[in-house]
Parts: structure tokens; C-alpha cells; sequence
């Protein structure tokens, strides 16, 4: 393992399975790279047991933005790539970083705010109209700010919406540079809106007054990719062990873990592998 690894294991590993009574081989475990939406909604808590019981391959993952993630795939610190920024997977890709992209699920984003609400966008499915409204009123809005798969959508649609948030900032507009769960609970504790995947915000427990205020707009469509890195760059890449994760991930039943695993009786995410 190099040091790149070690200290990715050190200091980011989010979570670590073990099959119950399974004995690992040795050297039979992967990195994902992975986004913080699917660790946040509990989807590897669901996957992870299931996969490692039916094939005895460990599985690690570090939760980061989908940026940090692919830079990290990038250095070489990881087997697997599941982030959600088709642009920039398929540059990854194109690049010689990653073997090939498959789609895997998707799920979507919507506006989340307190009841007060502001700028009275709720019931509001135009999420460019949702944002001219909160710019208008210069209501707090609270973004991630991390060159996440989230951020990278937010200023996709700030920019649909003739708006630059940047003069703002400081200001009406605040970026976190943190996670999702970090920036929901930054925007609970000033009343601010914030854009979120919907898995997260099901899972979120603090929600206090706030709520989904924007929703439904095919502009939030929020799809994820799976990447196998390339062992032409990265030498160190467990390809095989790598590829049996992700075929596990696209197959029939693995897309049916997929589809199942809900919260509160809602489905977090949903299957899309061709």
C-alpha cells in the first residue's frame, strides 16, 4: 500500500465492513472514493455487508467531495471511483485516470429552508426562478463551497440563473468548504436555504423548522457514475477486486440493494446501470 493510502486510511476512512464471521484474505479489500450524499444517506451501512458476505472483499471507503475524490483517484488513492459530476468523471476518464463509466443511480436535489421563508419559494418547482427569488430578497443561502458533485450543480444553476453569487459572499451568500451534513446544520443554525441531494436531507436528523421548499425541476436531476481507476496509471490499483465490486454494483442484484435500501419508507436512491 503506499503512503498515499496509509494515510488516507489514517485520517478519512469513513467506514469498514467485515462480513460477520468471514475471514479475510489477505490483500482482499478496496478503496472506493466515494461522495459524502452516499456514505450521509446510510447507502454503504445497506451495500457494504451484503457485498462482503456474498464475495469476502473488504471494503473501504473515504467520503469526500466529488472533486477531493477524484483528485484522490487521480493520486492514486483508491481502486473504485462512485462520485456524481458526469462532466468531470468523464474527463477522469478520458484523461487515462479511469477504465470506463457506468451509470449506477440517481436521485435528486432540491432547496431545503426554514418555514419562515423569505423569499417564499415553497411549492416552487423552477429552481431558477426559486434562486432569482432568495438573490432578490438576498436571503441567506448556505453552500457547500467544495467542489463537490452538490456544488458544482449549485453554481451550474446559479449561472441558469443569470446570478453570481461570488460579490455576495460573506454576505447573504456563505460557503461552508464543508460537507453536506456540515452545511445543512450550518444552514439550520442561520436560518439560511441550502441546496442538498435528497437522500442526505432524508437522513438528516436536525432538521428543526426546516423543509423541502423547492423541488422537482428535471434541472435537479442527480445522477452517480462508477469508475474503475486505470492500473495503466496507477500500478498499485487492485483492478480485479475493483471490477467484482462494481460488476456486483450493476448487476440485477445489486441494483435491486439498491432500489431497497429506504429511509423512513422512502427509496434514497434509484437504479440505473444499462
Amino acid at each position: 500500500m503506499n503512503a498515499g493510502r496509509l494515510c488516507l486510511l489514517a485520517g478519512l476512512l469513513v467506514s469498514v465492513f467485515a462480513a460477520p464471521g468471514t475471514v479475510q484474505a489477505a490483500g482482499k479489500s478496496i478503496f472506493i472514493q466515494s461522495t459524502t450524499s452516499t456514505a450521509n444517506s446510510g447507502l454503504y451501512d445497506h451495500l457494504l455487508p451484503r457485498f462482503e458476505a456474498e464475495t469476502g472483499i473488504e471494503v473501504h471507503v473515504v467520503a469526500v467531495g466529488t472533486g477531493q475524490a477524484i483528485r484522490n483517484a487521480r493520486n492514486c488513492d483508491g481502486d473504485v471511483l462512485l462520485v456524481h459530476s458526469k462532466p468531470a468523471e468523464q474527463k477522469f476518464v478520458a484523461d487515462g485516470f479511469g477504465v470506463k463509466r457506468l451509470d449506477l443511480m440517481y436521485n435528486d436535489f432540491v432547496i431545503v429552508g426554514p418555514e419562515a421563508d423569505p423569499a417564499k419559494i415553497a411549492g416552487m418547482s423552477d429552481v431558477v426562478g426559486a434562486l432569482q427569488k432568495i438573490a432578490g430578497v438576498a436571503a441567506p443561502f448556505a453552500s457547500r463551497g467544495d467542489d463537490s458533485g452538490t456544488h458544482k450543480k449549485e453554481l451550474a444553476l446559479w449561472s441558469a440563473a443569470g446570478i453570481d453569487p461570488a460579490p455576495a459572499s460573506g454576505k447573504w451568500y456563505r460557503a461552508t468548504g464543508s460537507g453536506m451534513g456540515a452545511t445543512l446544520n450550518t444552514a439550520v443554525g442561520m436560518g439560511a436555504y441550502v441546496m442538498t441531494d435528497r437522500a442526505t436531507w432524508i437522513n438528516f436528523k436536525n432538521k428543526n423548522d426546516f423543509k423541502i421548499l423547492a423541488e422537482g425541476d428535471k434541472a435537479m436531476f442527480n445522477q452517480y457514475g462508477v469508475i474503475l481507476v486505470n492500473r495503466a496509471k496507477c500500478p498499485d490499483v487492485k483492478a480485479e477486486l475493483g471490477q467484482t465490486f462494481i460488476d456486483w454494483l450493476v448487476s440485477p442484484a445489486g441494483q435491486a440493494h439498491i432500489g431497497a435500501h429506504k429511509i423512513a419508507g422512502q427509496q434514497m436512491f434509484f437504479p440505473n446501470a444499462k
